[in-house]
């Protein structure tokens, strides 16, 4: 069965999303204080986090960046949950680490549809097992991705975006090609989100000045260089 981690400090908030998430067949699991997240994401391998960034002792965002930083868990899906709406805030998090964002007070429904398509992004079954374009070769059975030789980190929805991009060597796809090929088209999502995770999947990918493996074509989108 498919396990959720709730991670909020509001006992209304938490019986409302063990409810819900429950009734759609979910197993659940629940953290109310930011120190209690770790031991039971590296004991009980969620499949997917609900994180509050306001949280007791360590906020969300500082757990962001530790899954991202830890090995084993690294992959972990990461949807926010905050009051924070600014569009700065929504960036913040997301270059932190985390693969959605909903402002509260948020739809249930829709919240269902994001960790629905969220989670089919992670599963996913590629017909090759790997990717080889220039520099860049992607294993699918590790699900792991090399740049020359050496291995290079990254969170699952920069994995499902640089795939896209692989498949499609010199091509220029439009951030709503993106949002559609990574996202899915039954969850609304900003096309700055986009530019956010291209911004992270450059930072993993160590690029320097002038390399530009992941070219910007104004008003055009993104194309990965062959």
């Amino acid at each position: 069965m498919t396990k959720i981690l709730i991670v909020e400090d509001e006992q209304g908030l938490v019986t409302l999303l063990k409810y819900n998430l429950e009734k759609q067949g979910y197993d659940t699991l629940v953290a109310m204080d930011g120190k209690a997240v770790m031991p039971i994401i590296q004991t009980e391998r969620p499949d997917l986090v609900l994180m509050d960034w306001m949280l007791p002792n360590v906020s969300g965002i500082d757990l962001c960046r530790e899954i991202r930083q830890t090995h084993d868990v690294k992959h972990t899906p990461i949807i926010m949950l905050t009051a924070r709406g600014e569009e700065s805030d929504k960036v913040r998090g997301l270059s932190y680490g985390a693969d959605d964002y909903m402002t509260k007070p948020f739809s249930v429904p829709e919240l269902i549809a994001r960790i629905q398509a969220l989670l089919r992004r992670v599963v996913f079954k590629p017909q090759p097992k790997a990717l080889e374009v220039g520099r860049l070769v992607m294993d699918f059975d590790k699900k792991q991705v090399y740049k020359d030789g050496q291995p290079v980190e990254m969170g699952p929805t920069e994995f499902r975006l640089l795939q896209v991009l692989m498949e499609h060597p010199e091509k220029v796809i439009s951030r709503t090609e993106l949002l559609k090929l990574v996202w899915g088209d039954m969850v609304h999502v900003e096309e700055r989100t986009v530019d956010v995770h291209i911004k992270r999947l450059r930072r993993c990918l160590c690029e320097q000045e002038g390399e530009n493996l992941i070219r910007t074509v104004r008003s055009g989108g993104y194309a990965l260089k062959g």
